[in-house]
């Protein structure tokens, strides 16, 4: 059975600043789905939130691009940016750039990230859903699983991954697309990835089907400002041609470092935590939950929290005292990201400009 699972996220108004929606908001998306998702051929829905970004993975029929399936999103995200405004609650709609529905919500404000397959007898897949941080965000830990063997095994142990795999990078700031073959092209992909402010996973797919789709919009490109970081959602298939559900999630435990953080304009860890947290009122470390499903027939029969074992204790603590060590470094770069990529580049260079007049 031929099955889209489409992921879309927003943040349309958190309490008290970017900490996370209320319970008010969260029940609107999910309330405005259960009452109109058969129209547009939903199969079944999950709601859940990372800081404050509200996210729905819808699973239906209809392919990718599917016009019904993304303007039943847009509205759900709109009911819940209109509660978001009657609580007064701050960036009420942030995230929704466009005045109106205009048939697909990518380009619109929104993530989205979708992928259509033949289910398997036993489909699992994970959604990685991150807050406070870019798309770019994906690049290191998603470079790692599919191109080194120190960080995967599967690569050596498994014949479908040993083959390679090829992944899609997107250039976004010219909004183009290259493919690469992994792992004749990794030393190249390495140097593309390098600069995750511009390069970013797309997709990856191997001989069996799509493994990955990534979001990959940046929100400051879309509305030719600062409206909040881009805090980007993953789809990955696992097990059996792909990767096990332990290697999947175990590259996110180096808690590497990515632009975010407050004011989106600083390099801190990429914390894992449980689902349903808040944005962390230390600096808003960024960070990044996932959830495991089993699927049949379209249906989301069961998930799980992959980083709730008191094992990802561990790794929260080591982000944090990352965090802590980045901070120590205040205002200066590295601890803050280069003109051209603060968030907050207007204010910056307002500043400078009357600064540069100082110089003789």
């Amino acid at each position: 059975m031929k099955i889209t699972i489409t992921a879309i996220k927003a943040d349309v108004g958190s309490i008290g600043g970017h900490t996370r929606p209320s319970n008010e908001v969260f029940e609107s998306v999910k309330d405005f789905v259960a009452e109109n998702g058969k129209k547009a051929g939903i199969i079944d829905a999950y709601f859940g939130y990372t800081g404050d970004d509200i996210h729905m993975l819808l699973s239906h029929t209809n392919g990718i691009n599917n016009k019904d399936v993304h303007r039943l999103a847009w509205d759900a995200l709109k009911a819940g940016a209109d509660t978001a405004k009657q609580q007064g609650l701050y960036g009420a709609g942030q995230d929704l750039l466009k005045d109106s529905f205009s048939g697909n919500v990518k380009g619109a404000g929104p993530g989205v990230a979708e992928m259509e397959f033949e289910e398997r007898q036993n489909e699992a897949f994970a959604l990685f859903t991150m807050d406070k941080t870019e798309p770019g965000a994906f690049n290191y830990p998603i470079y790692r699983l599919f191109c080194e063997p120190s960080a995967n095994t599967g690569l050596i142990l498994n014949p479908k991954l040993a083959q390679g795999v090829k992944m899609v990078v997107m250039d976004v700031l010219e909004n183009k697309k290259a493919e690469f073959n992994v792992p004749e092209d990794n030393f190249a992909i390495a140097a593309v990835l390098m600069y995750p402010g511009r390069y970013v996973i797309d997709s990856v797919r191997n001989s069996t089907g799509q493994i990955l789709a990534a979001t990959t919009d940046r929100l400051h490109n879309i509305a030719g400002t600062y409206v909040g970081k881009d805090d980007p959602a993953a789809i990955m298939r696992l097990q059996k041609d792909f990767p096990a559900t332990e290697e999947a999630c175990s590259v996110f435990k180096t808690a590497h470092y990515v632009a975010g953080d407050t004011r989106g304009s600083h390099h801190m860890p990429l914390m894992p935590v449980k689902l349903g947290t808040a944005a962390s009122s230390n600096f808003c470390i960024p960070m990044v939950s996932c959830v495991l499903f089993s699927m049949h027939e379209g249906k989301f029969t069961a998930h799980i929290d992959a980083f709730d074992t008191p094992d990802w204790d561990y790794y929260r603590n080591k982000a944090v005292k990352k965090a802590e060590y980045m901070r120590e470094q205040g205002f200066v770069h590295p601890a803050t990201l280069i003109p051209e990529e603060l968030e907050y580049n207007k204010g910056y260079e307002a500043m400078m400009s009357d600064v540069r007049k100082r110089f003789r």
